[in-house]
């Protein structure tokens, strides 16, 4: 089951950083940006993960608990990603209602 989900982690941010290699348009590129950040939390959540524990909370008949911190950065994780998102999209709307365009090529040459 690790391994399952390992590789489910590797094949995702190598997805998204192909995409992120290979998109010229600035949607799919954040889009390509959330696949990355997606592969990021889950390995947050594995890294915590343990099977036979327990909530973190001190309990006499419990000798196994899961690690809180990882849970934690991955809840900050998801804040900071979600405004990087919004800001993103703020900045393609502008774009696109300035230049009538979203294809970074295109953009580069209006630059210059």
């Amino acid at each position: 089951m690790e391994l399952i989900i390992n590789s489910t982690i590797i094949i995702l941010f190598i997805l998204g950083l192909y995409g992120l290699l290979t998109q010229r348009n600035i949607i799919k590129l954040a889009i390509c940006f959330n696949i990355m950040e997606a592969s990021i939390l889950i390995f947050f959540l594995t890294v915590g993960y343990k099977p036979e524990g327990s909530y973190p909370i001190i309990r006499p008949e419990v000798d196994s608990y899961v690690q809180p911190l990882p849970q934690a950065l991955a809840l900050t994780a998801i804040v900071i990603g979600a405004s990087t998102t919004a800001l993103m999209l703020a900045f393609a709307i502008k774009l696109y209602k300035r230049y009538h365009t979203l294809d970074i090529d295109k953009l580069r040459r209006l630059r210059g």
